[in-house]
């Protein structure tokens, strides 16, 4: 048995301590906030209960495999539901048709219907794109997403090789083009590549292999878990107590703690690093909320913090894998700016996720990832109605609605606040939202019926999370930030320390962060294996 400390209590730290835990190791959480959950939060107030992070439930397979390893199923710990249709897409009006929206279903064949109906010729064709998008998952799955990266063989295979062709195109295309070869419309184009800023990245640099993503909603399909991703954060936490995990919360990591070493492996070690000294981890210092400072000793150190913060913050100079210097060359994801309103009345006019697109895509994109970065104006954004299929995260008569911009990640943005007493920026950004969701689904008096309003910026999350440049997601998924190419989970100075989340491999999501949880639990293993572990 090893002494274990997970640095963060987000949705990697829980999912980590969890397995680790149930692979006998003595593990112990140190959260920096007074709840768990992380980026995956939830706020309560005048009867309304928001989701402050994740929304989307997709990748319903990671989560089976996940409770699974854990010795229960989803259905046990979740109670989910299908959402059919899946979500509403609004384009700007017109003077011809006035309101303009896109309902989108769940399944193949419902789609190609719609695609059909949309542009003659489309309803094969994206049968044909979905085909794809679910073989490349395949692959995916049963040799990237779940891999370490510490065999070159484990990428090697039958599948793997029959796939070169295909795979290096896809690697080497954008996804935008990608799609645009395949499509005319515009809207159904959006359908298909806003998933990449979802992950981070602008369509345009995204690599076409993420067409991997419309094989999750349009075709497994978009789910709910009833009582929101609070649901879920509720129980991982209790899973992870019940295989004996310790929780200390409100406890603030300022250092990883090492120890030198002869050069020989330590408990769970990586490779050696390239000079600049050896070392192993030795524990941890954290400091309560009384600030008082506490030394607590471990034999592995997993942070499920920020990565950037963490090889910068928590470790001296000469022992980072990745110091600041290697954070130039990485592209962040983007930053958001959300509001959470509470809204009197019905809202049948959204679905229970909306995505309302501009016709200044281009130029929203162009705002949000290229050289003259602001925030867009017009801005597409999306948003979410929980209380659209669970009543309980709003009062009786009331609506919930989740509102997410994206915009650069830059904490000069500014921070959010309560009832429009954030940063001008921001409230600017919300208001103009506010007023597009009324114009564009045609709810004229949305304004007058909020009565909660708190917003949140990039600000935010570089203070409540270290989130590295304010981004609200991590690096993003460019081709050299991707798979093997992505920094990794192990530190290759310091023995003993292990990397899980959003902002290491494989990447970006909750889905991304529970397999990042197995991915550090095959490193301690020793396990070089490409696919999900066995049950």
């Amino acid at each position: 048995m090893s002494r274990v400390i997970v640095i963060g209590g987000g949705i990697a730290g829980l999912a980590t301590s969890a397995l680790l835990a149930r692979d006998g190791q003595e593990v112990t959480v140190l959260e920096r906030g007074d709840h768990l959950g992380g980026r995956a939060g939830s706020i309560e107030e005048q009867g309304f209960r928001f989701d402050t992070g994740p929304s989307w439930f997709l990748m319903r397979e990671v989560y089976d495999h996940f409770f699974a390893l854990l010795g229960t199923n989803t259905d046990a710990q979740l109670d989910l539901r299908l959402l059919d249709p899946g979500y509403r897409v609004f384009s700007e009006p017109d003077d011809v048709s006035g309101l303009r929206s896109v309902t989108v279903p769940h399944g193949v064949e419902a789609v190609a219907e719609l695609f059909e109906s949309i542009e003659p010729g489309a309803g094969s064709a994206v049968r044909k794109y979905l085909r794809s998008a679910g073989m490349t998952a395949d692959v995916a799955r049963l040799r990237f997403l779940y891999n370490p990266f510490t065999r070159l063989t484990s990428m090697l295979g039958l599948d793997v090789l029959r796939s070169v062709p295909e795979l290096t195109r896809l690697l080497l295309r954008p996804l935008a083009g990608f799609v645009e070869r395949r499509f005319r419309e515009p809207i159904l184009r959006r359908i298909l590549t806003y998933p990449a800023v979802f992950l981070g990245t602008d369509p345009n640099r995204a690599p076409a292999i993420y067409h991997l993503l419309s094989a999750f909603d349009l075709d497994q399909g978009v789910f709910y878990p009833m009582g929101g991703f609070r649901a879920l954060v509720e129980r991982m936490e209790a899973l992870a107590r019940e295989v004996g995990v310790t929780v200390i919360t409100s406890a603030e990591v300022t250092e990883v703690m090492t120890r030198e070493t002869n050069g020989r492996a330590a408990v769970g070690s990586g490779r050696s690093g390239v000079g600049g000294g050896r070392a192993a981890v030795s524990g941890v210092r954290w400091t309560d909320a009384e600030g008082r400072s506490h030394i607590e000793p471990a034999d592995l150190v997993v942070s499920a913090a920020d990565l950037h913060h963490t090889e910068t913050e928590l470790l001296p100079s000469r022992l980072r894998t990745y110091p600041e210097s290697a954070w130039s060359k990485v592209e962040s994801g983007p930053g958001a700016i959300i509001a959470m309103l509470g809204v009197d009345g019905d809202l049948p006019e959204l679905g229970h996720h909306s995505l309302f697109f501009t016709d200044e895509w281009e130029e929203n994109l162009q705002a949000i990832f290229g050289t003259d970065q602001r925030i867009p104006d017009p801005a597409s954004f999306y948003v979410c109605r929980p209380s659209a299929t669970d009543p309980a995260v709003a009062p009786d008569g009331c609506e919930n609605l989740f509102v997410l911009i994206p915009v650069p990640a830059d904490v000069e943005i500014g921070s959010g606040g309560a009832d429009g007493d954030g940063s001008p920026s921001v409230e600017a950004a919300v208001d103009a939202a506010i007023e597009r969701i009324g114009l564009w689904a045609g709810v004229g008096d949305l304004r007058s019926r909020i009565r909660v309003r708190r917003t949140v910026g990039p600000a935010d999350f570089a203070r409540d999370f270290h989130s590295w440049k304010g981004g609200m997601l991590g690096p993003a998924h460019t081709l050299r930030q991707s798979a093997f190419l992505r920094m990794q989970n192990q530190s290759r100075r310091v023995d003993g320390l292990y990397y899980a989340g959003a902002t290491t491999a494989p990447g970006i999501g909750v889905p991304m962060c529970l397999i990042s949880a197995e991915v550090v639990a095959k490193r301690i293993r020793g396990d070089h294996s490409a696919g999900p572990m066995p049950l």
